[in-house]
């Protein structure tokens, strides 16, 4: 747990692939925004209870099936709305094959209440999530980023990138979104990605291979 500005954040891992989904609340309001449930919701639920908040969104980085498969679980205990960019709406109506094909049978994932879009605020009363548009990854890929801190979903993560092997991946498109906006905001940006430990911008300047690598190419071609 965590509290900055009066925003309470919680993290768990779910899932076989070990996926990181966030909860965000307003100390204020008791608010809060569920960010990339991708499975567990039962357990999603319980930190959500014991937080005792209010949640009124649910917001995706992206609609791979790691990261979707508890949206309609924790909808349906909650009733909150449903974001995702409107890019990835394909994959979404994947999802229930892609469940199948990890075991998971009779998972439905949820028509999106909205979309988001590059540039929106979206959030609850109290507080509210910068979108910035990522794409590369998936085409719909975004990051969220509010108070200091950048949900990266699988864009960036700790000494590396999200693959882009996958349909709709885009290794030049990934690498754009991370320097032409991630590596713009304050270097101090703790980074909460989608898969394993937390970082920062400036950590990832300083060490991750494929920023290093692009940094040099892109000066070499000035």
């Amino acid at each position: 747990m965590s509290v900055i500005n009066e925003m309470e954040i919680r993290g768990l891992v779910v899932g076989v692939f070990q996926e990181n989904c966030y909860i965000l609340a307003s100390n204020k309001t008791k608010e809060a925004i569920v960010v990339d449930p991708g499975d567990d919701p039962d357990r999603v639920m319980e930190v959500i209870k014991d937080m005792g908040v209010t949640v009124k969104l649910i917001t995706n980085s992206h609609g791979h099936a790691d990261h979707i498969l508890g949206v309609a679980g924790v909808q349906q205990s909650t009733g909150a709305k449903f974001l995702i960019h409107q890019s990835d709406l394909s994959l979404l109506d994947q999802g229930s094959e892609s469940a199948k094909q990890m075991g998971r049978e009779g998972i439905t994932v949820p028509a999106p209440d909205g979309y988001v879009e590059d540039g929106d605020l979206v959030g609850v009363s109290g507080l509210d999530l910068q979108v910035i548009h990522t794409p590369g990854h998936t085409p719909g890929s975004v990051s969220y980023y509010v108070n200091g801190l950048l949900f990266s979903g699988d864009t960036l993560f700790r000494g590396s990138i999200g693959r882009t092997d996958f349909p709709g991946g885009d290794y030049a498109q990934e690498m754009r979104s991370i320097v032409d906006k991630l590596l713009q905001l304050p270097e101090e940006t703790i980074v909460l990605p989608g898969h394993m430990l937390e970082t920062t911008i400036r950590q990832e300047i300083a060490t991750n291979p494929f920023i290093r690598e692009e940094l040099v190419r892109l000066r070499e071609s000035e």
